[in-house]
C-alpha cells in the first residue's frame, strides 16, 4: 500500500503508534518533576523546559525574575531563549534571574538567526554577555523556515562554521536548530548535515493536537529524529494560546499531548505564577496515554486542524520574526559574494 493509502487507512493514533511514536522514559527529578534524557547527549532535562519568549514581555522584570527562579526551585531545569526575543531584553531577564547559583541548576539554551559565521559569532557573544554566562548548555540555528536557510548555514562562512568554532572555544556544549513553518525543510536541514558528516544533537519544531493533521511535524520529522536518537524539543504545543481558542482542547491537554510523544522537553511560555502552577501540575500529573485516549483527543480536533487554521505559524508571517527583520540574518556569505560577482 502507498504511504498516503496507508495513513489515511488508519486512525491518528494508530499511526503514531506504527511510527513508534511512544512517551520517553522519565525519571523522577527535583521536586517531582519528569526528567527525560536529551538525545545522545546524556543530558537529563526537565519534561518542561521555561520558554524564554512570554518571560520577555508581559512581567515586569522583577515578576520574569522570581518566576524563573520559582520555576527552578520547583524542579524546571531547561531554559529556553533567543538573541531576538523582545530585542534582547528575555535574555537580560534570564541573565539576571540565573546569578547567584542559579546558572549551575540549569541546562541553558539559546538561539541564534544569523546566517553567516560573522553575524552568528555576534549573535552569540552578544547573547552570552546578556546571559552573563561564559557559555551555553545549547545553541540553536533559530528559524530555519526557508529552503534556503540549511544552504546559507552550512555554505562556506556560514552559521554553522561559527557555532563549531564556538563549541571548540567551549562557548557552547551542544548544537541544534530550531524552526515552525514545513517540515519539509527540517527534514532538507537535517539532509545538508548528513552531507557534511554533521549530527545535531536537537531539533526544536511543533507538537501540538493539531500539527498531526496538518503539514505534520509529528509524522515526517519525528520518527526521523527518533531513529537519529536526535533530542526532540516541543514547542507551540497551545500555539501561542491560538489553538486554546478552538475551544476544543484545554492547556493541560495540550500540554499532555506533547509530552506523550517521544519529546525530551516541551517548551512552554510562562509568563505569571498560575501559568507556572499549570505547566508543573501538567508534569507532575503526566501518564503515558492510551491508544485509545490519544485517538479521542485527535478525533476532537480533526475538524479544528483543517488547512492550519490555528497553527498560524505555519500559514501566515505572523510568527516569522526574521521574515519582518532580514537584517538579523545577515548579508550573504563571501563565498556568495564572489559567486555572484562573477556571473
Amino acid at each position: 500500500m502507498e504511504r498516503r493509502g496507508f495513513i489515511q487507512g488508519m486512525t491518528a493514533a494508530g499511526l503514531l503508534s506504527s511510527l513508534g511514536l511512544h512517551a520517553m522514559p522519565t525519571e523522577v527529578g527535583k521536586g517531582g518533576i519528569p526528567y527525560r534524557t536529551l538525545g545522545r547527549t546524556g543530558e537529563k532535562v526537565s519534561i518542561i523546559g521555561m520558554g524564554g519568549a512570554h518571560i520577555g514581555r508581559g512581567p515586569t522584570e522583577q515578576e520574569a525574575i522570581q518566576l524563573i527562579r520559582s520555576g527552578i526551585d520547583r524542579g524546571i531545569n531547561f531554559m529556553d531563549n533567543s538573541w531576538d526575543y523582545n530585542n534582547g531584553d528575555s535574555e537580560v531577564r534570564m541573565g539576571k534571574a540565573l546569578k547567584d547559583g542559579y546558572r549551575q541548576k540549569v541546562f541553558l539554551m539559546t538561539k541564534l538567526d544569523g546566517r553567516t559565521k560573522e553575524e552568528a559569532m555576534r549573535q552569540l557573544d552578544q547573547s552570552l554577555q546578556r546571559l552573563q554566562t561564559d557559555h551555553v548548555d545549547l545553541i540553536q540555528h533559530h528559524e530555519v523556515i526557508r529552503f534556503e536557510d540549511p544552504d546559507r548555514i552550512f555554505a562556506e562562512g556560514g552559521a554553522q562554521e561559527a557555532v563549531l568554532e564556538a563549541k571548540k572555544a567551549g562557548k557552547v556544549r551542544y548544537i541544534g536548530f530550531t524552526g515552525h513553518k514545513d517540515p519539509h525543510v527540517h527534514l532538507y536541514m537535517l539532509q545538508k548535515a548528513a552531507e557534511h558528516g554533521f549530527h545535531f544533537d536537537t531539533v526544536q519544531m511543533p507538537l501540538n493536537v493539531m500539527d498531526a493533521h496538518f503539514r505534520s511535524f509529528t509524522h515526517m520529522v519525528l520518527p526521523e529524529l527518533v531513529k537519529q536518537q536526535i533530542g526532540v524539543l516541543g514547542m507551540k504545543s497551545m500555539g501561542s494560546g491560538v489553538i486554546l481558542k478552538s475551544g476544543v482542547v484545554s492547556p493541560v491537554e495540550c500540554l499532555h499531548y506533547a509530552m506523550n510523544l517521544p519529546t525530551s522537553v516541551v517548551i512552554t511560555g510562562i509568563d505569571k505564577p498560575e501559568i507556572l502552577d499549570q505547566a508543573i501540575n501538567a508534569a507532575k500529573n503526566f501518564k503515558p496515554m492510551s491508544e485509545t485516549a490519544v485517538n479521542a483527543l485527535l478525533a476532537k480536533t480533526q475538524a479544528a486542524a483543517k488547512d492550519g487554521q490555528y497553527e498560524l505559524f505555519k500559514t501566515s508571517q505572523h510568527f516569522d520574526s526574521t521574515a519582518k527583520h532580514p537584517e538579523w540574518l545577515g548579508g550573504e556569505s563571501p563565498h556568495v559574494q564572489q559567486v555572484g560577482q562573477q556571473a
